[in-house]
Protein backbone atom coordinates (compact mmCIF):
# COMPACT_ATOMS: atom_id res chain seq x y z
CA UNK A 1 0.00 0.00 0.00
CA UNK A 2 1.67 3.36 -0.41
CA UNK A 3 0.08 6.14 1.28
CA UNK A 4 2.33 8.80 -0.88
CA UNK A 5 -0.49 9.67 -3.18
CA UNK A 6 -3.50 10.68 -1.23
CA UNK A 7 -7.49 9.96 -2.87
CA UNK A 8 -8.66 13.52 -2.45
CA UNK A 9 -12.22 12.20 -3.43
CA UNK A 10 -11.94 9.38 -0.97
CA UNK A 11 -13.72 9.69 2.89
CA UNK A 12 -11.80 6.68 3.69
CA UNK A 13 -8.30 6.95 4.79
CA UNK A 14 -5.84 4.91 3.42
CA UNK A 15 -4.11 3.45 6.44
CA UNK A 16 -1.60 1.73 7.25
CA UNK A 17 -1.66 -2.65 7.37
CA UNK A 18 -2.67 -4.47 9.96
CA UNK A 19 -4.09 -1.44 11.89
CA UNK A 20 -7.95 -2.11 12.24
CA UNK A 21 -10.12 1.02 13.87
CA UNK A 22 -14.56 0.64 15.00
CA UNK A 23 -16.03 3.26 16.69
CA UNK A 24 -18.19 2.65 19.34
CA UNK A 25 -16.89 -0.44 21.05
CA UNK A 26 -19.00 1.03 24.40
CA UNK A 27 -21.74 2.83 24.48
CA UNK A 28 -22.55 6.66 26.00
CA UNK A 29 -23.46 5.13 29.37
CA UNK A 30 -20.51 2.62 29.47
CA UNK A 31 -18.02 5.25 28.90
CA UNK A 32 -19.40 7.40 31.75
CA UNK A 33 -18.73 5.10 34.47
CA UNK A 34 -15.35 3.54 33.28
CA UNK A 35 -14.23 6.98 33.72
CA UNK A 36 -15.88 7.49 37.00
CA UNK A 37 -13.89 4.62 37.94
CA UNK A 38 -10.73 5.74 36.13
CA UNK A 39 -10.24 8.98 37.99
CA UNK A 40 -9.82 7.33 41.29
CA UNK A 41 -6.83 5.00 39.93
CA UNK A 42 -3.16 6.11 41.14
CA UNK A 43 -1.74 8.25 38.46
CA UNK A 44 1.39 9.58 38.35
CA UNK A 45 3.02 11.28 35.90
CA UNK A 46 4.79 9.37 32.68
CA UNK A 47 8.48 9.61 33.33
CA UNK A 48 10.95 8.81 30.41
CA UNK A 49 14.59 8.87 31.21
CA UNK A 50 14.42 11.51 34.35
CA UNK A 51 12.05 13.62 31.95
CA UNK A 52 8.34 14.16 33.40
CA UNK A 53 5.44 14.32 30.16
CA UNK A 54 2.40 15.99 30.69
CA UNK A 55 0.28 12.58 30.50
CA UNK A 56 -0.20 11.09 33.41
CA UNK A 57 -0.17 7.23 33.59
CA UNK A 58 -0.80 3.89 35.93
CA UNK A 59 -0.03 0.27 34.34
CA UNK A 60 -1.73 -3.23 35.31
CA UNK A 61 0.00 -6.72 35.35
CA UNK A 62 2.97 -4.90 33.30
CA UNK A 63 4.77 -1.94 32.90
CA UNK A 64 7.80 -0.75 31.34
CA UNK A 65 10.06 1.13 33.37
CA UNK A 66 11.81 3.84 31.00
CA UNK A 67 14.50 5.05 33.53
CA UNK A 68 15.81 2.06 34.48
CA UNK A 69 14.58 0.02 31.49
CA UNK A 70 13.02 -3.43 30.50
CA UNK A 71 9.74 -5.19 31.70
CA UNK A 72 8.65 -4.89 35.64
CA UNK A 73 5.59 -6.56 37.48
CA UNK A 74 2.85 -4.05 38.27
CA UNK A 75 -0.08 -4.63 40.42
CA UNK A 76 -2.80 -6.67 39.37
CA UNK A 77 -5.26 -5.63 36.40
CA UNK A 78 -8.28 -4.03 38.39
CA UNK A 79 -12.10 -5.56 38.01
CA UNK A 80 -13.30 -1.75 35.82
CA UNK A 81 -10.86 -3.15 33.46
CA UNK A 82 -11.64 -6.55 32.75
CA UNK A 83 -15.32 -6.03 31.07
CA UNK A 84 -13.16 -3.61 28.29
CA UNK A 85 -10.35 -5.72 27.96
CA UNK A 86 -13.13 -8.44 26.80
CA UNK A 87 -14.86 -6.12 24.38
CA UNK A 88 -11.44 -5.39 22.96
CA UNK A 89 -10.11 -8.60 23.00
CA UNK A 90 -13.09 -9.34 20.48
CA UNK A 91 -12.71 -6.88 18.00
CA UNK A 92 -8.89 -7.86 17.92
CA UNK A 93 -10.53 -11.59 17.42
CA UNK A 94 -7.84 -12.90 20.36
CA UNK A 95 -8.41 -14.08 23.97
CA UNK A 96 -9.06 -11.44 26.74
CA UNK A 97 -6.05 -13.38 28.85
CA UNK A 98 -3.44 -12.77 26.16
CA UNK A 99 -3.70 -9.06 26.81
CA UNK A 100 -1.65 -9.02 30.40
CA UNK A 101 -0.64 -6.09 30.05
CA UNK A 102 -2.69 -2.77 30.70
CA UNK A 103 -1.80 1.19 30.72
CA UNK A 104 -3.94 4.07 31.26
CA UNK A 105 -3.64 7.54 30.25
CA UNK A 106 -5.11 10.47 31.25
CA UNK A 107 -4.50 13.38 28.94
CA UNK A 108 -5.39 16.99 29.92
CA UNK A 109 -5.55 20.23 28.11
CA UNK A 110 -2.24 20.30 25.91
CA UNK A 111 -1.15 17.04 26.44
CA UNK A 112 0.32 14.88 24.21
CA UNK A 113 2.45 11.64 22.89
CA UNK A 114 5.34 12.01 20.40
CA UNK A 115 6.60 9.61 17.46
CA UNK A 116 6.90 6.26 18.87
CA UNK A 117 6.85 2.55 18.40
CA UNK A 118 5.67 0.47 21.66
CA UNK A 119 8.23 -1.13 22.86
CA UNK A 120 9.74 -4.45 21.57
CA UNK A 121 8.46 -6.84 24.04
CA UNK A 122 5.01 -6.11 23.42
CA UNK A 123 3.19 -7.88 20.36
CA UNK A 124 0.26 -6.29 19.43
CA UNK A 125 -1.76 -3.11 20.68
CA UNK A 126 -5.38 -2.08 21.13
CA UNK A 127 -6.22 1.49 22.29
CA UNK A 128 -9.50 2.60 23.57
CA UNK A 129 -10.15 6.25 23.27
CA UNK A 130 -12.46 7.93 25.65
CA UNK A 131 -14.12 11.50 26.16
CA UNK A 132 -12.69 13.55 23.64
CA UNK A 133 -11.73 12.70 19.50
CA UNK A 134 -7.85 12.76 18.97
CA UNK A 135 -5.88 12.50 16.15
CA UNK A 136 -3.84 9.32 15.58
CA UNK A 137 -1.16 9.70 13.45
CA UNK A 138 1.17 7.18 11.42
CA UNK A 139 4.86 8.22 9.99
CA UNK A 140 7.37 5.95 8.54
CA UNK A 141 10.69 6.06 6.65
CA UNK A 142 10.69 5.67 2.93
CA UNK A 143 14.18 5.49 1.58
CA UNK A 144 13.91 9.59 2.01
CA UNK A 145 10.59 10.81 2.30
CA UNK A 146 8.24 9.74 5.03
CA UNK A 147 4.88 8.25 4.27
CA UNK A 148 2.23 9.47 6.20
CA UNK A 149 -1.46 8.78 7.27
CA UNK A 150 -3.94 9.72 10.13
CA UNK A 151 -7.24 9.45 11.39
CA UNK A 152 -9.24 10.99 13.94
CA UNK A 153 -10.35 8.43 16.90
CA UNK A 154 -13.51 9.40 18.48
CA UNK A 155 -14.66 8.83 22.05
CA UNK A 156 -15.59 4.88 22.67
CA UNK A 157 -13.65 3.79 19.72
CA UNK A 158 -10.74 1.15 19.56
CA UNK A 159 -7.80 0.14 17.55
CA UNK A 160 -5.96 -2.78 16.91
CA UNK A 161 -2.19 -2.61 15.95
CA UNK A 162 -0.83 -5.42 14.53
CA UNK A 163 1.45 -6.72 11.55
CA UNK A 164 2.84 -3.51 9.61
CA UNK A 165 0.96 -1.11 11.39
CA UNK A 166 2.55 -2.10 14.82
CA UNK A 167 6.38 -3.25 13.29
CA UNK A 168 7.00 -0.82 10.74
CA UNK A 169 4.95 2.45 11.64
CA UNK A 170 5.48 5.11 14.61
CA UNK A 171 2.40 6.78 15.54
CA UNK A 172 1.60 9.82 18.04
CA UNK A 173 -1.56 12.21 19.28
CA UNK A 174 -0.73 16.12 18.81
CA UNK A 175 -1.56 17.67 22.04
CA UNK A 176 -5.42 17.32 22.63
CA UNK A 177 -7.93 20.36 23.61
CA UNK A 178 -10.16 18.51 26.27
CA UNK A 179 -9.56 16.11 28.88
CA UNK A 180 -8.99 12.62 27.27
CA UNK A 181 -8.28 9.03 28.53
CA UNK A 182 -6.88 6.08 26.89
CA UNK A 183 -7.10 2.34 27.99
CA UNK A 184 -4.09 0.29 26.42
CA UNK A 185 -3.88 -3.30 26.03
CA UNK A 186 -1.09 -4.69 25.36
CA UNK A 187 -0.05 -8.39 24.54
CA UNK A 188 3.32 -9.71 25.50
CA UNK A 189 5.63 -11.34 22.76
Amino acid sequence: MSLQQPDLFSTVPRLPDGFRYEPDLIDQAEERDLVASLQSLPFRAFEFHGFLGKRRVVSFGWRYDFNEGGLKRADPMPDVLLPLRRKAAGFARREDAVFEQAIVTEYTPGAAIGWHRDRSVFSEVIGVSLLTPCTFRFRRKNQTTWERASLIAEPRSVYLLSGSSRSDWEHSIPAVAELRYSVTFRHLR
